[in-house]
This record gives C-alpha cells, sequence and structure tokens, in this order.
C-alpha cells in the first residue's frame, strides 16, 4: 500500500481529512490484494462526500474510486 505512486499526497491529504473530522475512522479492509478500504465518514449528505473525496490525489488518478455509500444512522454510542 505504502509503496504505490502518491502515497505521500494520499497521506497527506487523508490526514487533513481527519484533522477535520471529516473522516471519522478509515483503513484497508481485510485482504490487501483486494484493495477494498472503509471510511466512516461525517458529511452533510452524499455530494458534499463525493465532492471531497474526489480531491484525494489517489481518486483522480483512479488508485481508488469509491463503491457503495452508505448512509448510516448511529443509534449506540457517540462520536468524539
Amino acid at each position: 500500500m505504502r509503496d504505490q505512486k502518491g502515497w505521500t499526497e494520499h497521506a497527506v491529504f487523508m490526514d487533513a481529512l481527519v484533522n477535520e473530522r471529516f473522516v471519522v475512522l478509515g483503513g484497508p479492509l481485510g485482504n490487501y490484494s483486494k484493495h477494498r478500504a472503509l471510511l466512516i465518514i461525517s458529511a452533510a449528505n452524499e455530494q458534499v462526500l463525493r465532492t471531497r473525496l474526489g480531491e484525494d490525489p489517489w481518486m483522480r488518478t483512479g488508485v481508488l474510486r469509491t463503491i457503495e455509500i452508505y448512509p448510516w444512522e448511529i443509534l449506540l454510542g457517540k462520536l468524539p
């Protein structure tokens, strides 16, 4: 993962989203060879989510793409 082209730029971008509390949790899923990740995001709506993630260097170069988006109503626990 860290050896992929543009890793540094992607990591800086994602760290900024975490610092803004836009990304709450995130990381690769299971077997890294399948190149899947899960992000828990706090966004006003899907368009905001797509716009912000579209700025990711890996999204712009096709390393990452959004496969599915699920709205989530949190009933247990709470966000910081």
